[in-house]
């Protein structure tokens, strides 16, 4: 506690500022004087208190008018709490920290000289509560709380009062308060004030609180308050969620509205019933078994949780949009349940007449004058002129009213509960919500007379409560009803009754109803009430004793048909709108956005009087025009009537004539109908909700009536298959006449589409690119989006992907979906079932028919989402796929294949919908079928099916169907087998070959929709209850199908591909996918890290085993043949066991790889084998290449050997004589000079030499050799091989250029294509492969050479298998002239190569020279050992630069081609083999050099050989430095060095001797030292081994800096010239792959692995690029073989025996190769450009005349070819 002045004085704190409160000076509550000091002068005059607060007194004293320096001492004190302090030169003060509501004495005193002393009494104020807050609201209580405030609290006084008055005042000691017995929905204000023990009483601080009306407190019991203000969606409900497979009933209340919801979506008539099952009660039935009898618990059954279902129908309406109520109306009227009329509010007693929620029905039925016709009239129910008759109650009634109504209205064979009664299941819960509810339902008569109940149209309709309560919904029935029925049981207010009902506004006739059973049924009271309202028996019914229920509801329904025959009054639901709005009564349908829909859609339909002719004046775009432009799409891909023409100016001529089309298009003027449209879908929700819906109800309205009669009769002509013509014509009747909301959306898809035709900067193209994102928008919302035009048979590829482009940014990250989809025959209910599962709106009116496919979007919720793995389900539905007498009028049997592939393609399940009845139809439909999931197999897809067989009504269907099934089964395997046949992919005989299928879990039997007959039936509660098991087995189903889910973009891409594919006539070989594309190249990527994994490490292995095989010497028994042999086998055993291990980790790697969830591998799962087989093949050809090192290594070692003994012998020789020598100079005791020493050492030399015996070894003939490999490769030829290989010496060959001859004429040449290729071009095409191959067997010789080793048979071994591998690879005809001459020239090259190698070798290693070699440094070291000098460091740099140096380098450069290889593999051109050729092929374009680009199509491995090592050259002089890499190696081998010696010296070696030799072994499994070097070193030696070892360490370290300066000296080519890892030749037999080429226009093969079995192209180009010209004109081709695969042209060559073949069925000739048709018209885009830009040096350079160029080809620009260049090799 302190005490604050407020003068600013440096000394003094600041002070808080307080409640202003005044108190008088001298005021002291208590009386008590305190005694003041007798030393003191009289007080200050004035204390004044400026404000008291609870913890605060602020106060002041008069001034001191002495101007001498004063302070002030002040001292308090209360019952609990004291203090003092003082100021200086200050006459006001503040005191803090004090007590609230507590009394304080103060004493102040002045000092000067004197002391001067006033006292005042102070009271703090008390704390008013804070934080007050309402903990809990309800429609009759309040319960309040705050925080207890600082003070001796006693207690809180709070009161309650409403608009002024008070309600209540309460008292408590605790901090929290509860009201009672408050009136609902009212404000109160709430006062609460601190009362202390000291009687003190703060401020009252308020806060306002509402109670909670009637209808809150139930919302919130059922959980639905939220959406009392932000009502419903239809997306809400829709949505799937783990609720939708749930099974259980309701735990609680706010279960219950959800688990109607799903019911009643699912149209199932049992959806009212809505009892609770809490988990308490699971066990009920045993517990009443268990316990004791208790009469008071079986009378009195909790029924708290029970509740109404007309309360739980009453808050669901009260609680949604209006898109939902017309769902929940619709559903309730198909399930014959009563609908909402008059939706009360409890609490406001305002009704809504729900004539909006009903505006969706639409009722079908037959009245008696159309009986005979058999026709029916088919109408909107609320434009419908019925009449009406209600049902009301006066006062309590003992007679069930509803339950009456529901037999009135049921037949006696089948009862039906259309109105909810007491009766029913929690019908007798009390209603809470729900009283002045006015239902309505219909009796519509199906024109039977022993059946219909009424013979004419009714509305029923049924008010819930007493009419005394609810006037106005009273007034409305008597005004709109034909007939009153007034139910009662007493008449007691005959006066208050008599007015009610003798209302003059009443146009009914009121009946009276009465129980004589009730014993408050009064006769008396009765007749007067009949008396005064003029009522005759006939309008009076009593039921009696005598009288059963049965016999009344006769009575009653006599007198409902009396009411009918003599009808006077009928009255449509709308003109009912009208009563309803003069009463007061809100009509929903006269919202302002409502209003506003209606208005936009009755603007645009108001003016369709002709509906063929509207299509035309207002829809033009999707007319003739738009099926011309199908037509023609579909041509481009097909070619059918290419005739003889070129292809590529048939294909310029199609895009001339689409391109007029576009600008027809373009021409039109966008319709007045079409840009109100537009205008109106632009506008904000909900009023474009209600525009669409009201679009679509006016459409059906105006259509339905000749729609339904058209339709009517196709049924029935096509059960005649001769009315073929006039069936033929209905149907196209029914296409002009058919107009929906869909032909609009169709409408802008085209609008949009021709606008891309023009230029992007047009404005017009730039008002329109709204549209698709509008259109993404409304599919968000739930609008289906038509995928295919039924009416065209196409999709408008362009409008369908940009709005799911649209649609992919609206809702990413959360955009992976799954797709279901539903095929089957025309009219099987496939709409309906797919309506009835998830809830949706596909159109299924008899008027309407599904044309086309479209597709609906339902939203997954987020705590579903790990289950299905995706954020939406997409639902298509699609047209029926027809019979085949009926396909063949339009030829639509085409049109129902592309259909069923498409959308089959799309899902991850497709449901069939069959009849196992027509079992004729059924066959031609799963063909169909069956075609589309072998295709899907073929591409990737893994397609998953469930067959639906609709109307099986037996429970025990499932059993009984066995044998069906099994038929089934078989009928699909004869139809796999046939689809198979017809595809060319004869090894799925079966199928359960094409997909996984169970036939006890793939089919589901669902009784008929109905139960009973239309009208009246509702719908089977067996269908829905079915159904909704399907559902769940399809979720079920999709939940394991996470892994081969896409995204919307994904599902574009899938959408693209596969149109294209289909608009080819060959599916399989036409489909082409992004998505599998990409899946592909990463396939490829993993196996290419996996493959350089595996050569890398089998090179490391073989290095060390020929480092091991290099340093085999540590004795002379040990250098013996046998001894290496043993160690070849050894490390042919360690070979296989390394080379098995790599093989089974790479097959490990690659099954793990496809198991993966990612990366979409299902769709490549096809190529699994042939990446298995590549392993396999890379593991049999390492183990060749390793098998043959390792033996020429051994081989070359054995002979070494030999010429090692021989040296070592000779070196002992000359160390003796040397050694002898020096004995003998020593001996003269004579000083000799150098000169004189170097005299004695040449004597001697000269002397010793001629007593060494030298042998001369003898040069092998390597001709001899080679031509033994050659006549042993060449043995399987046949014995005129032998003779061809006889004529000519090898020695004779390849001394020359090799020049292809040919041999006989033309006409003879088997390899001539008809009409297609030259003579010259086949010589020039056959000297070119034979170029290829000369260049690669130079470079495999050269690297020979390079190593500086002995020649070995497997030298030539390797270029013959290189031969043969080239030879077989490229697509010419091998025959033997050719084959002989090539390999001897060849070979004939390469041996006279490694004679020389061979003749250098013997020479390099002949003993004399190496001894002569030598003779300098045993001169000099004989020197040394005479004058007995310190040759320890002069040895240490001698064993440095001659064992240690070579070696380190040769470690270096062995290890530094695998690191290069490394760097350039992180480079995304050496990834996989399509991504090199895209790389190769853009910087072809962006040089725009003619020489590479004929240099890459002529010389194709020699340019990418070339291109591969300038790319290193530029990373290595950029991006990477290979200094780094040196240095690595490098310090590698000096720390092993540096290890070397320090173990080497911890041995504590012998002599120096052995201290090498244990350097050297230290190093024997890293390092090659010469054994020749080694031994030279060792000769004179006589150095101590530790200062050896002490300057051997000072030599290693300078040899560092040495290497450093020599790296970093040498260029990098010179480099690459050391290397025994050429990276250029890893890296290109990495991109070469296979090497196979196309066999039309010999592009390379794309595909990964070299073991594939089929080769493909991502880019083929015009044949006249590989120098193909016609042969009459020598002009060159334009043809592309992607497009001559689909034509109707033929070809000829070697393959065929010169007969003429189809392109279509290149694959009979080349069944290796998969030519697939560009996926666009622009992929080829690239080559075309090319071959327009460089058409005369082409032609030039191959000698013949420039190709004539389609005029579209000229216009491609080098951006367009790029573009085209990233499409075909999928790059992003």
């Amino acid at each position: 506690m302190s005490l604050h002045s407020t003068m600013d004085n440096p000394e003094e704190e600041k002070f808080f500022d307080a409640a202003v409160a005044f108190i008088e000076p001298d005021c002291n509550p208590e009386g008590n004087s305190i005694p003041l000091p007798t030393d003191n002068v009289p007080p200050p005059a004035k204390v004044t208190v400026y404000c008291v607060g609870p913890n605060t007194v602020s106060f002041g004293v008069e001034p001191n008018l002495s101007p001498d320096k004063h302070k002030l001492q002040i001292e308090y004190t209360s019952d609990t709490h004291s203090g003092s302090l003082k100021i200086k030169n200050c006459n006001t003060a503040d005191v803090i920290g004090l007590i609230p509501g507590t009394q304080y004495m103060f004493s102040i005193t002045r000092i000067i000289e004197k002391r001067e002393i006033a006292t005042l009494s102070v009271v703090t104020e008390p704390v008013p509560p804070a934080g007050i807050k309402v903990t809990n609201a309800s429609n009759k209580s309040l319960c309040l709380e705050w925080d207890t405030p600082t003070g001796e609290v006693e207690s809180f006084k709070v009161t309650c009062s409403c608009e002024g008055e008070l309600v209540q005042e309460l008292k408590t000691d605790t901090n929290s308060v509860t009201f009672n017995n408050l009136w609902p929905g009212a404000y109160f204000t709430i006062l609460v004030s601190t009362q202390l023990r000291n009687g003190t009483t703060s401020k009252p601080v308020g806060i306002s609180a509402k109670t909670r009306t009637n209808l809150e407190r139930y919302l919130e019991d059922l959980g639905l308050e939220p959406f009392h203000c932000k009502n419903l969606s239809l997306s809400e409900i829709l949505e799937i969620n783990k609720k939708t497979i749930n099974d259980e009933p309701p735990k609680c209340k706010s279960d219950v509205p959800w688990y109607f919801l799903k019911k009643l979506m699912m149209a199932n008539i049992t959806a009212r019933k809505l009892k609770c099952t809490p988990a308490s009660e699971s066990n009920c039935e045993e517990t009443l078994s268990a316990e004791e009898f208790d009469f008071d618990l079986l009378v009195s059954p909790n029924k708290d949780e029970s509740l109404n279902p007309l309360d739980i129908i009453t808050a669901l309406f009260l609680c949604s949009d209006g898109f939902v109520q017309q769902e929940l109306a619709l559903k309730m009227s198909m399930c014959q349940l009563s609908v909402p009329l008059l939706l009360p509010c409890c609490d406001t007693k305002q009704c809504t007449f729900m004539l909006w929620a009903m505006r969706d029905i639409v009722k079908k039925y037959r009245p008696p004058d159309l009986s005979e016709s058999k026709g029916f009239i088919e109408e909107r129910i609320v434009t419908s002129e019925l009449p009406m008759v209600s049902f009301v109650r006066l006062g309590e009634c003992t007679m069930s009213k509803s339950e009456i109504l529901n037999k009135l209205l049921s037949n006696s064979e089948q009862y039906h509960d259309t109105f909810v009664h007491h009766n029913m299941e929690c019908g007798d819960s009390p209603r809470r919500i729900s009283n002045g509810l006015t239902e309505i339902t219909w009796y519509l008569p199906c024109g039977n007379k022993s059946m219909d109940i009424f013979s004419e149209p009714v509305a029923i309709a049924n008010l819930r409560g007493d009419i005394a309560s609810f006037e106005t919904q009273f007034s409305f029935l008597c005004q709109t009803s034909a007939a009153v029925f007034v139910f009662f049981d007493e008449l007691e207010q005959l006066e208050s009754q008599l007015e009610l009902l003798a209302n003059t506004n009443h146009k009914s006739k009121i009946y009276l109803v009465g129980n004589q059973q009730s014993k408050n049924f009064r006769v008396d009271n009765l007749k007067k009430l009949a008396t005064s309202l003029a009522l005759t028996n006939s309008n009076i019914l009593v039921k009696t004793k005598e009288i059963n229920d049965a016999d009344f509801v006769k009575l009653l329904r006599k007198r409902v048909n009396i009411v009918l025959n003599n009808l006077e009054h009928k009255m449509s639901l709308e003109k009912m709108s009208d009563v309803a709005q003069e009463l007061g009564i809100i009509v929903d349908e006269h919202s302002l956005e409502c209003q506003a829909g209606k208005m936009k859609a009755n603007a645009i339909t108001a003016e369709i009087h002709d509906t063929l002719k509207f299509k035309e004046d207002q829809l033009p775009l999707q007319g003739q025009i738009w099926k011309e432009l199908t037509c023609l799409e579909k041509e481009e891909f097909r070619l059918r009537n290419v005739g003889s023409e070129n292809i590529e100016n048939y294909k310029c001529k199609l895009q001339d004539k689409i391109k007029e089309l576009r600008k027809k298009q373009n021409d039109n003027d966008m319709s007045e109908a079409m840009t109100c449209f537009i205008n109106a879908i632009s506008t904000q929700e909900p009023e474009r909700c209600y525009f669409l819906k009201w679009m679509r109800m006016n459409l059906d309205n105006q259509s339905r009536i000749k729609l339904s009669s058209l339709r009517e009769r196709y049924k029935e002509k096509s059960r005649d298959s001769e009315n073929k013509q006039e069936i033929k014509e209905i149907d196209e009747q029914l296409s002009n006449s058919s107009l929906g909301v869909e032909h609009f959306f169709r409408e802008m898809g085209q609008i949009y589409e021709a606008s891309l035709s023009l230029p992007e900067s047009d404005p017009s193209r730039q008002q329109l690119q709204h549209l698709p994102k509008l259109c993404a928008q409304l599919l968000l919302d739930g609008l289906p989006l038509e995928l295919v035009d039924g009416d065209a048979s196409s999709i408008p590829l362009r409008w369908v992907t940009d709005v799911l482009s649209h649609l992919n940014d609206l809702v990413s990250p959360k955009n992976k979906i799954v797709v279901v989809t539903v095929l089957g025959v025309q009219s099987t209910g496939k709409s309906t079932l797919l309506n009835t599962m998830f809830g949706v709106q596909f159109a299924v009116s008899s008027g309407r028919c599904t044309r086309g496919a479209f597709m609906l979007l339902i939203k997954v919720n987020e705590d579903f989402r790990n289950v299905l793995n995706c954020d939406f389900m997409v639902i298509i539905d699609t047209e029926g796929l027809k019979s085949p007498e009926l396909a063949q009028l339009d030829n639509s049997h085409e049109h129902d294949n592309e259909l069923a592939t498409l959308v089959v393609g799309l899902s991850d399940v497709t449901i069939i919908n069959i009849a196992m009845e027509n079992s004729t139809e059924m066959k031609d439909i799963l063909q169909i079928v069956v075609h589309a999931f072998l295709r899907m197999k073929e591409v990737g897809k893994k397609p998953r099916c469930q067959f639906v067989h609709q109307n099986v009504s037996d429970v025990s269907a499932h059993e009984k169907n066995l044998r069906d099934r099994k038929l089934l089964l078989e009928q699909l395997n004869e139809m796999t087998h046939a689809a198979a046949k017809m595809e060319k992919k004869e090894k799925n005989k079966k199928f359960t070959d094409v997909m996984d299928y169970n036939p006890d879990t793939g089919n589901c039997y669902i009784p008929g929709l109905w139960n009973g007959n239309p009208p009246m039936a509702p719908v089977n509660a067996g269908y829905s209850e079915a159904v909704y098991e399907f559902k769940k087995n399809i979720i079920q189903l999709l939940g394991k199908c996470g892994s081969t889910s896409n995204n919307i973009l994904e599902f574009r891409e899938w959408i693209t591909s596969l149109w294209n594919a289909v608009k080819h006539e060959n599916f399989i070989f036409s489909f082409r996918n992004s998505l599998v594309a990409d899946a592909y190249m990463r396939l490829c990527t993993e196996y290419n890290k996996w493959e350089w994994e595996f050569k890398k490490e089998m090179y490391t292995w073989v290095t060390k085993a020929e480092t091991r095989i290099s340093n085999f010497r540590t004795s002379a028994e040990q250098s013996d043949s046998s001894d290496l042999d043993n160690l070849i086998t050894e490390l042919k055993c360690e070979t296989a066991t390394e080379l098995t291990k790599w093989e089974s980790m790479t097959l490990e790697n690659l099954k793990k790889y496809f198991e993966q969830p990612e990366g979409h591998v299902y769709l490549v799962e096809r190529y699994k084998e042939d990446f298995s087989n590549s392993i396999k093949s890379l593991r049999l050809q390492t183990e060749r290449s390793v098998f043959n090192q390792l033996t020429a290594v051994v081989d070359i070692k054995v002979g070494m050997n030999e010429l090692d003994k021989i040296k070592q012998n000779q070196t002992k020789e000359i160390e003796k004589a040397v050694c002898a020598l020096i004995e003998k100079c020593r001996n003269k005791n004579v000083k000799m000079t150098d000169k004189e020493l170097d005299e004695s050492f040449n004597t001697m030399w000269n002397e010793k030499l001629k007593t060494l015996h030298f042998f001369e070894q003898q040069p092998l003939d390597i001709f001899t050799s080679v031509s033994l490999q050659l006549q042993t490769n060449l043995s399987q030829k046949g014995s005129h091989t032998c003779q061809l290989l006889s004529k000519r010496s090898l020695r004779d060959c390849g001394l020359k250029p090799y020049q292809y001859k040919p041999k006989g004429v033309r006409e003879n040449m088997k390899v001539a294509w008809y009409g297609f290729i030259n003579w010259k071009d086949l010589v020039k095409e056959r000297q070119n492969n034979a170029d290829s191959i000369i260049s690669a067997c130079t470079n495999l010789v050269m690297g020979k050479l390079q190593n500086n080793t002995n020649y070995h048979d497997t030298y030539i071994q390797e270029i013959l298998y290189l031969i043969d591998e080239k030879l077989n690879n490229n697509n010419v005809n091998r025959d033997t002239e050719f084959e002989v001459s090539l390999k001897q020239h060849i070979c004939g090259a390469a041996a006279r190569e490694f004679q020389k190698m061979h003749e250098d070798f013997i020479h390099e290693n002949d003993p004399y020279r190496c001894l002569q070699k030598n003779k300098e440094k045993f001169c000099t070291d004989f020197k040394d050992v005479f004058h007995e000098r310190d040759q320890c460091q002069k040895k240490a740099e001698e064993f440095t630069n001659q064992c240690l140096k070579p070696a380190v380098e040769n470690f270096v450069y062995r290890s530094l081609g695998s690191d290069i290889v490394d760097k350039m593999l992180t480079k995304e051109e050496f990834s996989t083999r399509m991504s090199f050729q895209y790389s190769i092929l853009l910087d072809l374009i962006e040089k725009s050099d003619f020489s590479c680009f004929q240099s890459y199509i002529c010389f194709y491995e020699g340019f990418v050989k070339d291109w591969i090592l300038d790319k290193i050259k530029e990373k290595f002089s950029s991006e990477f430095s290979v200094c780094e890499c040196e240095e690595r190696h490098l310090q590698s081998c000096i720390n092993d060095i540096n290890a070397a010696i320090k173990n080497a010296k911890e041995g504590k070696a012998e002599s120096l001797r052995t201290f090498v030799e244990n350097v050297s072994k230290e190093l024997n499994d890293k390092l090659v030292i010469s054994p020749e070097a080694l031994d030279n070193f060792m000769v004179l030696n006589n150095a101590d081994w530790e200062q050896f070892a002490y300057w051997l360490n000072v030599c290693v370290k300078d040899m560092i800096e040495t290497f450093r300066n020599k790296f970093k000296d040498t260029p990098f080519e010179t480099k690459l010239t050391h290397l025994r890892v050429k990276p250029q030749d890893e890296l290109f037999n990495r991109v070469i792959g296979c090497g196979k080429q196309c066999p039309f226009c010999k592009i390379p093969c794309d595909a990964g692995g070299k073991a594939h079995t089929q080769h493909f192209a991502s880019l083929h180009r015009p044949d006249g690029l590989g120098t193909y010209r016609w042969e009459d004109s020598e002009k060159l081709t334009t043809d592309i073989c992607s497009s001559l695969v689909i034509s109707g042209l033929r070809f000829r060559c070697f393959a065929t025996n010169n007969e003429s073949h189809p392109y279509k069925n290149y694959k009979e000739i080349f069944p290796d190769w998969d030519i697939r048709p560009d996926s666009g018209l622009e992929a080829s885009d690239y080559w075309k450009y090319v071959l327009v830009k460089y058409n005369k040096k082409f032609a030039e350079a191959y000698d013949a005349k420039p190709a004539d160029i389609p005029f579209f080809w000229k216009c491609i620009t080098k951006d367009q070819a790029i573009d085209s260049l990233r499409e075909s090799f999928n790059i992003k």
